[in-house]
Protein backbone atom coordinates (compact mmCIF):
# COMPACT_ATOMS: atom_id res chain seq x y z
CA UNK A 1 0.00 0.00 0.00
CA UNK A 2 1.53 3.29 -1.10
CA UNK A 3 1.09 6.12 1.39
CA UNK A 4 2.20 9.73 1.42
CA UNK A 5 4.66 10.98 3.99
CA UNK A 6 3.05 11.94 7.28
CA UNK A 7 1.91 15.49 7.89
CA UNK A 8 3.04 17.59 10.84
CA UNK A 9 -0.42 17.53 12.39
CA UNK A 10 -0.35 13.93 13.58
CA UNK A 11 -0.27 13.45 17.34
CA UNK A 12 2.65 11.27 18.44
CA UNK A 13 4.30 10.63 21.80
CA UNK A 14 7.40 8.54 22.37
CA UNK A 15 8.00 6.50 25.51
CA UNK A 16 10.77 4.37 24.07
CA UNK A 17 13.84 4.42 26.25
CA UNK A 18 11.72 4.68 29.38
CA UNK A 19 10.54 8.23 28.74
CA UNK A 20 7.10 8.14 30.37
CA UNK A 21 6.98 11.83 31.10
CA UNK A 22 4.56 12.75 28.34
CA UNK A 23 5.80 15.13 25.69
CA UNK A 24 3.82 16.67 22.88
CA UNK A 25 0.62 15.28 21.52
CA UNK A 26 -1.82 14.97 24.40
CA UNK A 27 -4.30 17.69 25.18
CA UNK A 28 -6.51 16.46 28.03
CA UNK A 29 -4.15 13.70 29.08
CA UNK A 30 -4.89 10.70 31.20
CA UNK A 31 -2.29 11.04 33.92
CA UNK A 32 -3.37 10.61 37.52
CA UNK A 33 -6.16 8.21 36.67
CA UNK A 34 -4.29 5.40 38.38
CA UNK A 35 -4.19 1.78 37.45
CA UNK A 36 -7.82 1.39 36.36
CA UNK A 37 -6.86 -1.06 33.66
CA UNK A 38 -9.10 -4.01 32.86
CA UNK A 39 -8.29 -6.64 30.28
CA UNK A 40 -11.83 -6.90 28.86
CA UNK A 41 -15.00 -7.79 30.77
CA UNK A 42 -14.31 -11.47 31.37
CA UNK A 43 -11.15 -10.67 33.31
CA UNK A 44 -13.04 -8.71 35.93
CA UNK A 45 -13.37 -10.45 39.26
CA UNK A 46 -17.11 -9.86 39.49
CA UNK A 47 -17.62 -10.80 35.83
CA UNK A 48 -19.39 -7.51 35.22
CA UNK A 49 -18.14 -4.10 34.28
CA UNK A 50 -19.23 -0.83 35.80
CA UNK A 51 -19.74 2.28 33.70
CA UNK A 52 -16.65 3.91 35.20
CA UNK A 53 -14.27 1.13 34.26
CA UNK A 54 -11.60 2.14 31.77
CA UNK A 55 -10.79 -0.49 29.21
CA UNK A 56 -7.94 -0.97 26.87
CA UNK A 57 -9.11 -2.27 23.53
CA UNK A 58 -6.58 -4.33 21.62
CA UNK A 59 -6.50 -5.97 18.24
CA UNK A 60 -5.98 -9.39 19.85
CA UNK A 61 -7.98 -10.85 22.73
CA UNK A 62 -7.01 -12.10 26.17
CA UNK A 63 -8.55 -15.27 27.50
CA UNK A 64 -9.15 -16.95 30.83
CA UNK A 65 -10.25 -20.50 30.23
CA UNK A 66 -10.74 -23.58 32.38
CA UNK A 67 -7.51 -25.19 33.43
CA UNK A 68 -5.44 -22.04 33.71
CA UNK A 69 -4.89 -18.62 32.27
CA UNK A 70 -3.93 -17.86 28.73
CA UNK A 71 -2.89 -14.47 27.50
CA UNK A 72 -1.34 -12.89 24.49
CA UNK A 73 2.05 -12.74 26.16
CA UNK A 74 2.30 -16.51 26.30
CA UNK A 75 1.62 -16.70 22.58
CA UNK A 76 4.00 -13.91 21.68
CA UNK A 77 6.72 -14.81 24.12
CA UNK A 78 6.68 -11.17 25.18
CA UNK A 79 5.93 -9.23 28.30
CA UNK A 80 9.13 -10.15 30.15
CA UNK A 81 10.93 -7.33 31.92
CA UNK A 82 14.21 -6.19 30.46
CA UNK A 83 17.21 -7.99 31.91
CA UNK A 84 20.84 -6.96 32.01
CA UNK A 85 22.09 -6.72 28.47
CA UNK A 86 18.65 -5.87 27.08
CA UNK A 87 18.49 -2.17 26.35
CA UNK A 88 15.28 -0.50 25.30
CA UNK A 89 15.58 1.52 22.12
CA UNK A 90 15.79 5.26 22.60
CA UNK A 91 12.83 7.35 21.59
CA UNK A 92 12.67 10.64 19.79
CA UNK A 93 12.25 14.02 21.46
CA UNK A 94 10.05 15.45 18.71
CA UNK A 95 7.80 14.30 15.88
CA UNK A 96 10.52 14.16 13.25
CA UNK A 97 12.85 12.12 15.43
CA UNK A 98 10.15 9.72 16.63
CA UNK A 99 8.81 9.03 13.15
CA UNK A 100 12.24 8.51 11.64
CA UNK A 101 13.99 6.32 14.21
CA UNK A 102 13.52 3.40 11.85
CA UNK A 103 11.49 2.31 8.84
CA UNK A 104 8.80 0.77 11.02
CA UNK A 105 8.22 4.02 12.90
CA UNK A 106 7.96 5.97 9.68
CA UNK A 107 5.45 3.47 8.30
CA UNK A 108 3.35 3.84 11.45
CA UNK A 109 3.40 7.64 11.20
CA UNK A 110 2.49 7.57 7.52
CA UNK A 111 -0.40 5.22 8.28
CA UNK A 112 -1.66 7.38 11.13
CA UNK A 113 -1.54 10.43 8.89
CA UNK A 114 -3.57 8.67 6.20
CA UNK A 115 -6.14 7.54 8.77
CA UNK A 116 -6.47 11.07 10.14
CA UNK A 117 -7.00 12.53 6.68
CA UNK A 118 -9.52 9.88 5.68
CA UNK A 119 -11.64 10.04 8.83
CA UNK A 120 -11.34 13.81 9.01
CA UNK A 121 -13.10 14.00 5.66
CA UNK A 122 -15.92 11.73 6.80
CA UNK A 123 -16.58 12.86 10.38
CA UNK A 124 -17.43 16.45 11.18
CA UNK A 125 -15.44 17.68 14.15
CA UNK A 126 -13.05 14.73 13.98
CA UNK A 127 -10.39 14.81 16.69
CA UNK A 128 -7.08 13.09 16.09
CA UNK A 129 -5.98 10.21 18.30
CA UNK A 130 -2.53 10.28 19.85
CA UNK A 131 -0.21 7.42 18.95
CA UNK A 132 2.33 6.49 21.60
CA UNK A 133 5.39 4.43 20.78
CA UNK A 134 6.74 2.36 23.65
CA UNK A 135 9.27 -0.42 24.03
CA UNK A 136 8.45 -3.32 26.37
CA UNK A 137 6.84 -1.09 28.99
CA UNK A 138 5.02 2.20 28.96
CA UNK A 139 2.24 4.17 30.60
CA UNK A 140 -1.22 5.00 29.26
CA UNK A 141 -4.21 6.87 30.62
CA UNK A 142 -5.66 3.42 31.33
CA UNK A 143 -2.66 2.21 33.31
CA UNK A 144 0.45 0.26 32.43
CA UNK A 145 1.32 -0.55 28.83
CA UNK A 146 3.20 -3.78 28.18
CA UNK A 147 4.39 -5.42 25.00
CA UNK A 148 2.46 -8.59 25.86
CA UNK A 149 -0.80 -6.70 25.45
CA UNK A 150 -0.18 -6.10 21.77
CA UNK A 151 -1.29 -2.79 20.22
CA UNK A 152 -4.25 -1.25 22.03
CA UNK A 153 -6.49 1.79 22.28
CA UNK A 154 -7.10 3.65 25.54
CA UNK A 155 -10.31 5.73 25.50
CA UNK A 156 -9.24 7.64 28.62
CA UNK A 157 -6.64 9.59 26.64
CA UNK A 158 -7.79 8.86 23.07
CA UNK A 159 -4.52 7.05 22.57
CA UNK A 160 -3.24 4.22 20.41
CA UNK A 161 -0.32 2.41 22.07
CA UNK A 162 2.18 0.42 20.06
CA UNK A 163 5.40 -1.49 20.55
CA UNK A 164 6.74 -1.89 17.01
CA UNK A 165 8.16 -5.30 17.92
CA UNK A 166 4.59 -6.60 17.63
CA UNK A 167 4.91 -6.44 13.86
CA UNK A 168 7.75 -8.96 13.93
CA UNK A 169 5.55 -11.26 15.99
CA UNK A 170 2.68 -10.70 13.57
CA UNK A 171 4.92 -11.93 10.78
CA UNK A 172 6.89 -14.70 12.48
CA UNK A 173 4.41 -16.17 14.95
CA UNK A 174 1.06 -15.29 13.45
CA UNK A 175 2.13 -15.80 9.83
CA UNK A 176 0.66 -12.46 8.79
CA UNK A 177 3.39 -10.63 6.92
CA UNK A 178 3.11 -7.57 4.72
CA UNK A 179 2.70 -3.82 4.99
CA UNK A 180 -1.08 -3.95 4.69
CA UNK A 181 -1.31 -6.45 7.55
CA UNK A 182 0.57 -3.98 9.75
CA UNK A 183 -1.56 -1.06 8.62
CA UNK A 184 -4.74 -3.04 9.25
CA UNK A 185 -3.68 -3.40 12.89
CA UNK A 186 -3.24 0.37 13.26
CA UNK A 187 -6.47 1.08 11.38
CA UNK A 188 -8.33 -1.31 13.69
CA UNK A 189 -7.17 0.62 16.76
CA UNK A 190 -8.12 3.94 15.17
CA UNK A 191 -11.48 2.30 14.50
CA UNK A 192 -11.89 2.13 18.28
CA UNK A 193 -11.14 5.85 18.40
CA UNK A 194 -13.97 6.42 15.92
CA UNK A 195 -16.27 4.41 18.18
CA UNK A 196 -15.23 6.57 21.13
CA UNK A 197 -15.71 9.99 19.56
CA UNK A 198 -19.03 9.01 17.98
CA UNK A 199 -20.47 7.73 21.27
CA UNK A 200 -20.71 4.07 20.32
CA UNK A 201 -18.24 2.95 22.97
CA UNK A 202 -20.17 4.70 25.75
CA UNK A 203 -23.40 2.97 24.73
CA UNK A 204 -21.69 -0.42 24.71
CA UNK A 205 -20.09 0.13 28.13
CA UNK A 206 -23.47 1.06 29.55
CA UNK A 207 -24.99 -2.15 28.22
CA UNK A 208 -22.05 -4.20 29.47
CA UNK A 209 -22.40 -2.76 32.96
CA UNK A 210 -25.63 -4.69 33.46
CA UNK A 211 -24.85 -7.69 31.26
CA UNK A 212 -23.78 -11.19 32.19
CA UNK A 213 -20.26 -12.33 31.37
CA UNK A 214 -21.35 -14.04 28.16
CA UNK A 215 -23.52 -11.08 27.13
CA UNK A 216 -20.70 -8.63 27.84
CA UNK A 217 -18.28 -10.67 25.77
CA UNK A 218 -20.77 -10.83 22.89
CA UNK A 219 -21.06 -7.04 22.94
CA UNK A 220 -17.28 -6.76 22.92
CA UNK A 221 -17.13 -9.01 19.86
CA UNK A 222 -19.47 -6.59 18.08
CA UNK A 223 -17.14 -3.73 19.02
CA UNK A 224 -14.13 -5.51 17.59
CA UNK A 225 -15.84 -6.60 14.39
CA UNK A 226 -17.00 -3.05 13.82
CA UNK A 227 -13.41 -1.83 14.26
CA UNK A 228 -12.33 -4.40 11.66
CA UNK A 229 -14.99 -3.09 9.29
CA UNK A 230 -13.92 0.51 9.86
CA UNK A 231 -10.35 -0.49 9.04
CA UNK A 232 -11.69 -1.85 5.77
CA UNK A 233 -13.54 1.42 5.09
CA UNK A 234 -10.29 3.35 5.44
CA UNK A 235 -8.59 1.03 2.96
CA UNK A 236 -11.51 1.32 0.53
CA UNK A 237 -11.32 5.11 0.65
CA UNK A 238 -7.67 4.76 -0.37
CA UNK A 239 -8.15 1.98 -2.91
CA UNK A 240 -6.04 3.85 -5.44
CA UNK A 241 -3.12 3.28 -3.05
CA UNK A 242 -3.63 -0.46 -2.73
CA UNK A 243 -1.19 -2.80 -4.41
CA UNK A 244 -1.38 -6.39 -5.56
CA UNK A 245 -1.57 -8.73 -2.59
CA UNK A 246 -2.64 -6.12 -0.03
CA UNK A 247 -6.15 -7.46 0.47
CA UNK A 248 -4.81 -10.99 0.89
CA UNK A 249 -2.37 -9.73 3.54
CA UNK A 250 -5.21 -8.14 5.47
CA UNK A 251 -7.32 -11.27 5.30
CA UNK A 252 -4.44 -13.44 6.51
CA UNK A 253 -3.94 -11.11 9.46
CA UNK A 254 -7.65 -11.12 10.34
CA UNK A 255 -7.69 -14.90 10.09
CA UNK A 256 -4.60 -15.28 12.28
CA UNK A 257 -6.00 -13.23 15.17
CA UNK A 258 -9.49 -14.69 15.37
CA UNK A 259 -10.36 -15.90 18.86
CA UNK A 260 -10.92 -19.49 17.76
CA UNK A 261 -7.65 -19.66 15.85
CA UNK A 262 -5.66 -18.14 18.71
CA UNK A 263 -7.11 -20.60 21.17
CA UNK A 264 -6.45 -23.61 18.95
CA UNK A 265 -2.90 -22.47 18.29
CA UNK A 266 -2.37 -22.19 22.03
CA UNK A 267 -3.57 -25.75 22.53
CA UNK A 268 -6.93 -24.76 23.98
CA UNK A 269 -10.44 -25.72 22.98
CA UNK A 270 -12.31 -22.69 21.62
CA UNK A 271 -15.02 -21.54 24.01
CA UNK A 272 -17.40 -19.22 22.11
CA UNK A 273 -18.80 -17.67 25.30
CA UNK A 274 -15.33 -16.36 26.12
CA UNK A 275 -14.65 -14.81 22.71
CA UNK A 276 -14.08 -11.06 22.81
CA UNK A 277 -12.91 -10.32 19.26
CA UNK A 278 -14.76 -12.78 17.03
CA UNK A 279 -13.82 -15.85 15.07
CA UNK A 280 -11.38 -15.77 12.19
CA UNK A 281 -14.27 -16.06 9.75
CA UNK A 282 -16.15 -13.19 11.37
CA UNK A 283 -13.12 -10.93 11.36
CA UNK A 284 -12.45 -11.60 7.70
CA UNK A 285 -16.12 -11.06 6.88
CA UNK A 286 -16.35 -7.66 8.52
CA UNK A 287 -12.98 -6.44 7.26
CA UNK A 288 -14.11 -7.41 3.78
CA UNK A 289 -17.46 -5.68 4.28
CA UNK A 290 -15.68 -2.41 4.92
CA UNK A 291 -13.33 -2.99 2.01
CA UNK A 292 -16.17 -3.67 -0.39
CA UNK A 293 -18.50 -0.87 0.68
CA UNK A 294 -16.21 1.96 1.76
CA UNK A 295 -19.17 3.14 3.83
CA UNK A 296 -19.05 3.27 7.65
CA UNK A 297 -22.84 3.00 7.73
CA UNK A 298 -22.42 -0.58 6.52
CA UNK A 299 -20.39 -1.36 9.64
CA UNK A 300 -23.37 -1.49 11.99
CA UNK A 301 -22.66 -4.56 14.07
CA UNK A 302 -25.18 -3.34 16.67
CA UNK A 303 -28.30 -3.45 14.52
CA UNK A 304 -31.28 -4.26 16.71
CA UNK A 305 -29.36 -3.48 19.91
CA UNK A 306 -29.27 0.32 19.83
Amino acid sequence: MRLDDYDDGIQVRDQRGGNFGGGGGLGGGGGGLGLLLSFLPMLLGNRKMGCGTILIIGVVGYFLVAGGGLNLGSMLGGGQPATQGQVQGQGGSNLEESCNIDASSREVCNTLSSLDKTWGQMIQGYTRPTLTFFSQNGQSGCGAAQSAMGPFYCPADNGVYLDNDFFSELDQKFGAAGDFARRYVIAHEVGHHIQTITGISAKVRQLQSRASEAEGNALQVRMELQADCLAGVWAAKNKDRLESGDIEEGMRAANAIGDDTLMRNAGRRPVPESFTHGTSEQRKQWLNRGLQSGNPNNCNTFEGIF
